[in-house]
């Protein structure tokens, strides 16, 4: 595996090396000596977290959420539980710094290229991030313990923070099974189960075509900033889906702002390449995270923005969503 380079979330705080300004010029080697010897000292000073212990009856969810289906786990309420068709196809990955004046130095493809052309297959992507009430019931069904009380937001309709990597991988494979088990599975979802796709974290790949489509765009709606399209510079997360953006590729909410999104890939430098993608639950890496959360700034909610975070990781501003594909 090629070395780790870029900025880290840390347990106990926000602070990215994006925020150092790290920009277009630094030497990637150079970067990567400041980010180990950076994450040693903050994560130092990190208080771990602490195990709560919530009674059964705390996780229940009952009742109707509109858009949402109280007999599927609180799935999506449309054709295919909330999933998105992504045809196959390449698209430009990176960023162009004479196009994209915010892009950092991690965005780049390699020494030679700003931007590198990924093809991928057709998948499937969620329509909006994972709620609160998705994730209580997967805690409730599968007795899944809840180390952070960020998790248990009263706001069911709000995605899930408070979680961590594994946490989200554990959530992407307990759901998979149910829907296997489940008479009420709608056939094309059936039909992609029984052919070996699997339901999991997006790879960084696929989170950023369904992100910017396939004209390369800065944000999810186009190349200039709009406050009214998503979710950031704001005090706490949304609704899912409260922000209606129709230039946004494939109808999907909030790939901008609310909460940082985890990935399936490990963070390290472009170029990128799908056999480093894992969704093994005792890999070891720094995994990378996509889309700026409420708290951030126009630079970090790019289609093109990168974070990372240690696997055991767990934030009130990160959460993440689910991608059906052949991995």
């Amino acid at each position: 595996m090629r070395a780790r380079l870029g900025f880290r979330l840390r347990s106990g705080g926000s602070d990215t090396l994006n925020d150092q300004r790290h920009r277009w010029g630094v030497p990637l080697a150079a970067v990567g000596l400041v980010l180990a010897v950076w994450v040693s000292l903050q994560l130092a000073g990190s208080a771990p977290a602490v195990e709560m212990r919530v009674a059964s009856s705390e996780l229940s969810v009952s009742g109707d959420l509109p858009g949402f289906r109280a007999d599927a786990w609180y799935l999506p309420d449309d054709e295919l539980l909330g999933f998105v068709g992504v045809p196959e196809g390449s698209f430009l990955m990176g960023s162009d710094p004479s196009l994209d004046p915010l892009a950092f130095d991690i965005e780049r493809w390699s020494t030679t290229s700003a931007q590198g052309r990924v093809e991928l297959p057709n998948y499937f992507i969620g329509r909006f991030e994972v709620t609160v009430a998705q994730f209580r019931v997967f805690a409730h069904e599968s007795g899944r313990r809840i180390i952070d009380s960020n998790a248990l937001g009263s706001e069911l309709s709000h995605p899930v923070v408070g979680v961590s990597w594994t946490d989200a991988v554990a959530y992407t494979q307990w759901l998979q099974g149910v829907l296997m088990g489940w008479s009420g599975t709608p056939a094309a979802l059936d039909s992609m189960f029984g052919g070996g796709w699997k339901i999991g974290l997006p790879s960084e790949a696929e989170w950023e075509k369904a992100a910017r489509g396939g004209d390369a765009r800065i944000f999810p709606w186009g190349n200039e900033q709009r406050t009214d399209r998503a979710n950031y510079r704001g005090r706490g997360t949304t609704a899912v889906g409260s922000f209606e953006c129709p230039e946004c590729p494939f109808g999907l909410a909030d790939m901008s702002g609310n909460v940082w999104e985890m990935t399936r890939s490990p963070y390290q430098p472009y170029p990128y390449d799908s056999s480093d993608d894992r969704d093994d639950l005792q890999a070891e890496s720094l995994w990378v995270m996509r889309g700026g959360s409420f708290s951030e700034a126009e630079q970090n909610i790019r289609a093109a923005i990168r974070g990372g975070i240690d696997p055991g990781a767990r934030r009130p501003d990160i959460g993440f969503r689910l991608v059906i594909s052949r991995f």
